[in-house]
């Protein structure tokens, strides 16, 4: 018996593990290359694992709802198609090896020990993955309507199946609202299940205990992207010096070539003119001018990069933040950024971004201005060693030199600031970066 593992994929930088959300096979099934396995989700991206192989599945060795490390082995393959399916291979994680060995398939003993499965951990009892928000959005149902669905994945956790399985039923009108619903009538694998009658019925109204001093404070746990997002802020704080430089910028001339070309650009390119690639252009100019901020840093190791990946931060319909990276972004057009950048928001927003689109960058941009703020102070993106923040664009009176002498005129002014590792990036370093950017911006060619 020839066997294939598939192993915990790694999604993203600094991500060391994945939680299994659903299985799409069981033990005994035939896949084919690209064949969805099973679903992960991590703190920066929910993505469907396909097989890299094609066989029949053999082994499945951690449930739904299990935390697993990067580079373990989930399931095993039996790539010789004349093999027998290796039952032995139980998916119950508690069962010993020893009970587990069949004697009509000696082989199974190849297998080395299994990983204990790490228990998820539940940052509010009942937890909805990204892509059963999704569905459920497009599905017009509520939040109070989805926490009476009954799931039948870890915990008592609601599945991309049984979210699929109970919207069929409501559309075949088998289903009304007002009603405890169950997502499916039928008896699920036990590959896929470990359910929990004491599932709460809301995770919006979750209110835990508070001593008497904190009478009339309603006390919410984080969701597990924002755990996530605040240990790497807070990691990030402590690993760098942080250094923040801020210069204000005049932007008429982007602004006016802006309003001469956006129709024609958005009829060309089928995406909106924002100002986002020009100041992703103004950064990879500027990168490639002072490569020494294209770097991170290894102890007392300065590691210099080759690509300049800009990652672009974006907002998430759930308040959380996520980067897309624009991957040699030095490389692309004008035409080329506005592009990439509107595609991986929308990829972002959709919660279709792939591993790639969010790993290897190498420096990041936050647009403060997206909310009206003139200037911020951002935390930078380990392992990174900069981060530009843009501010709002607005309507200023400025002195403005001229053949004639001074003048006042009304001009369009923005703030950027560049926080910056201090351990490699000293302030003349810093300032010369971010005047770079200044110049290019303010002598936009229209």
């Amino acid at each position: 018996m020839s066997r294939f593992e598939i192993k915990m994929p790694k999604l993203g930088e600094s991500i060391t593990e994945g939680t299994i959300i659903s299985w799409s096979v069981k033990v005994g099934d035939t896949v084919q290359e690209d064949d969805v396995l099973f679903e992960v989700n991590t703190a920066k991206v929910s993505a469907e694992i396909p097989s890299p192989v094609e066989g029949k599945v053999i082994g499945i060795l951690f449930k739904e709802g299990d935390t697993v490390p990067v580079g373990t082995v989930v399931a095993i393959v039996d790539i010789d198609s004349d093999e027998g399916i290796g039952e032995a291979l139980v998916e119950e994680q508690n069962v010993p090896q020893a009970e587990e060995t069949s004697s009509h398939v000696p082989s199974v003993q190849e297998v080395k020990e299994v990983p204990k499965a790490i228990a998820a951990k539940t940052e509010e009892e009942r937890w909805y993955s990204p892509i059963v928000l999704q569905l459920a959005q497009a599905a017009h149902i509520s939040k109070e309507e989805l926490d009476r669905i009954q799931g039948t994945g870890y915990e008592g956790r609601l599945s991309k199946k049984d979210i699929k399985a109970y919207i069929t039923r409501k559309e075949q009108g088998n289903i009304t609202v007002t009603e405890p619903v169950s997502a499916s009538a039928q008896s699920v694998e036990a590959v896929s299940v470990r359910t929990s009658p004491t599932a709460p019925s809301s995770a919006s109204s979750l209110t835990l205990p508070v001593s008497g001093s904190q009478e009339g404070v309603e006390v919410k746990e984080m969701d597990r992207v924002r755990k996530m997002i605040a240990d790497h802020m807070v990691m990030s704080k402590h690993t760098s010096p942080h250094v923040t430089n801020v210069v204000e910028v005049d932007v008429t001339k982007l602004v006016k070539w802006r309003d001469k070309n956006k129709e024609a650009f958005f009829r060309r390119e089928g995406v909106k003119l924002t100002y986002m690639p020009a100041i992703t252009e103004a950064v990879t100019k500027a990168l490639v001018a002072y490569p020494q901020v294209n770097v991170s840093v290894d102890g007392y190791n300065v590691l210099f990069k080759k690509h300049i990946n800009v990652g672009i931060a974006v907002s998430l319909n759930d308040g959380n933040l996520i980067v897309p990276v624009i991957h040699d972004a030095d490389r692309l057009n004008l035409n080329g950024l506005a592009v990439t950048i509107d595609t991986l928001a929308v990829k972002a927003r959709d919660n279709k971004l792939m591993p790639d689109d969010i790993s290897g960058g190498t420096f990041t941009i936050t647009n403060f201005g997206t909310f009206k703020s003139l200037f911020g102070t951002p935390i930078i993106n380990q392992p990174q060693v900069a981060i530009l923040g843009v501010g709002y664009i607005e309507k200023k009176p400025a002195v403005i030199e001229t053949s004639e002498g001074d003048v006042i005129a009304v001009r369009h002014k923005m703030y950027l600031s560049l926080s910056y590792d201090h351990r490699v990036v000293d302030g003349m370093l810093g300032g010369q970066f971010l005047y770079a950017i200044k110049d290019y911006l303010e002598n936009w060619k229209e």
